[in-house]
């Protein structure tokens, strides 16, 4: 009986037991999965929350983006508005200008007209009182001179054409007055208009350029040994090649300017190629010229081509090339031949006159002075020449040879000429006549080198302080060059003034070539 009591008392402890240990374990993980799922819970809104952030910046940011696109596309519409508004009102301008001139001149032939009759009433008037006149002196003649009716009507007339005739120089007189008064301002006009139209720039050349280069290194390769590089650059190119504490740069000085661009050109082309010696400096200026004179060539079909002047002879466009190397008290010739070019243009365009042989006037100008250093003469004669030589119109030669007013002109495109050019050349700062010159007198000490026999080419460099004259070894010995060093020298001193003095240096060099094969 004890014994089922225990086992029974063991029962319920066991049962209790479990109840309560099996009460606590579930109590455990409901508070477990309570803190899992609260846990869950903020992870979810934390994550929501991020996720509303991202949006919301990306909603932002798209946003931006649309304003800025917005922005810019209103930018640009509004510029274009803007830039037609500007073209509209030029337009509006133009045509109100147009319209101020037509009633202008609709008052002013109103006026004339106004005039006209006035003067054909008074004569009129005048008239009735000579027919009055005549017809009273016709009576009075017969009475007191008894003479005949034939006899008074001639002396009458007389008398009547007398009149007539100073009449006539009167009024003729006071017409020429008003026809040169409307000329006057007429031709102010259209100058004005042709000025306005034009709006060239205008270039003052230097007689030195500049060199980059990569490093101070290739100073020294550029100098070579003993300074032979330099030496043979110059010879090749007739530029003086300055070399000082200015890092990285080489300047060449020349008062050519074609010369100086074949040299700076070279030099260029020897640094990029980083072989630098004589032989490859002879060819490389060589190859140089040829490109140069490929380039003038461009220059002149692009200055043809810009001045709307068709069918050149190819000798032309290569002499309009020229001029871009030319200048005139600094201003460059190409660029002054092209203005004179444009204001003709729309001078002839106003009076009613050949724009295009205007134009090509214009353009052909100044074509002497492309070789006015070369062939005695002025500028205007030898462009006349060199004109005629390749076939342009009398006209263009006329106006060529009449626009520094040495010949008379025989048409209005030569009085045209003289007007554009002198409007080209007078623009404030135009021109410089300084260097004009110094070039004159550099070019001067060139030529007097140049008629001595044997001289191959002369180059001056250091502004004029030397002139290096190379001659053909064949014909000059090495005796005779001491001589000719001489006879150049007496030869500056008698044909120029300059200050200080001038070194003379005649270089003559044999050279021995042969080819293994």
């Amino acid at each position: 009986m004890l014994a089922i009591i225990i086992c029974i008392g063991i029962a319920l402890f066991a049962t209790a037991a479990g109840y309560f240990l099996r009460k606590h374990i579930a109590e455990k993980k409901i508070h477990d999965a309570e803190t899992r799922a609260q846990h869950i819970l903020e992870q979810a809104k934390k994550e929501a929350l991020d996720r509303r952030r991202e949006v919301e910046l990306e909603a932002k940011d798209l946003m931006y983006r649309m304003r800025q696109d917005f922005e810019r596309e209103t930018k640009d519409r509004r510029q274009e508005i803007s830039n037609m508004e500007r073209r509209l009102t030029q337009k509006e301008e133009n045509i109100d200008r147009r319209l101020e001139l037509l009633e202008k001149k609709e008052k002013e032939i109103e006026a004339r007209s106004e005039n006209v009759r006035k003067q054909e009433d008074g004569l009129k008037a005048k008239e009735q009182q000579l027919h009055t006149l005549i017809a009273e002196e016709k009576e009075r003649l017969q009475k007191i001179a008894s003479l005949s009716a034939e006899e008074a009507r001639q002396i009458l007339l007389s008398r009547l054409n007398e009149e007539l005739a100073n009449e006539k120089a009167v009024l003729i007189k006071k017409e020429e007055e008003e026809l040169r008064s409307m000329a006057e301002k007429k031709a102010q006009e259209i100058v004005s208009l042709a000025i306005q139209r034009c709006a060239a720039e205008h270039t003052v050349e230097s007689t030195v350029s500049v060199v980059t280069l990569p490093n101070d290194e290739m100073k020294g390769r550029v100098i070579g040994r003993e300074g032979r590089n330099i030496r043979a650059l110059e010879m090749a190119t007739g530029v003086d090649v300055i070399i000082d504490d200015t890092p990285e740069a080489v300047t060449l000085s020349a008062f050519d300017t074609v010369r100086r661009e074949i040299a700076r050109l070279s030099l260029e082309k020897l640094i990029a190629d980083g072989r630098i010696h004589p032989g490859r400096i002879e060819e490389v200026v060589e190859k140089t010229k040829k490109e140069m004179d490929e380039k003038i060539r461009e220059e002149g079909e692009r200055a043809a081509f810009e001045a709307g002047v068709n069918n050149l002879h190819p000798e032309i466009i290569k002499l309009l090339g020229r001029l871009r190397y030319r200048t005139s008290f600094g201003q460059n010739a190409l660029q002054h031949s092209k203005e004179v070019s444009f204001i003709l243009g729309t001078m002839a365009s106003e009076m009613g006159l050949d724009m295009k042989l205007a134009r090509r006037v214009g353009l052909l100008h100044d074509i002497g002075k492309a070789v006015d250093h070369q062939i005695e003469g002025t500028h205007a004669k030898i462009g006349a020449d060199l004109a005629r030589k390749y076939n342009e119109s009398p006209e263009v030669v006329a106006a060529i040879e009449a626009h520094h007013e040495e010949a008379a002109p025989t048409s209005i495109y030569a009085v045209m000429a003289v007007a554009a050019d002198a409007i080209s050349a007078s623009r404030p700062g135009a021109r410089r006549e300084t260097l004009e010159t110094y070039i004159k007198r550099l070019e001067k000490l060139e030529s007097i080198a140049n008629v001595f026999k044997g001289v191959e080419k002369s180059f001056a460099i250091q502004a004029g302080r030397e002139i290096r004259v190379i001659v053909q070894p064949e014909k000059i010995t090495d005796a005779e060059a001491i001589n000719l060093a001489r006879d150049i020298r007496k030869k500056i001193e008698e044909g120029m003034e300059y200050p200080g003095q001038i070194k003379v240096t005649v270089i003559r060099e044999t050279r021995a070539i042969e080819y293994a094969k």
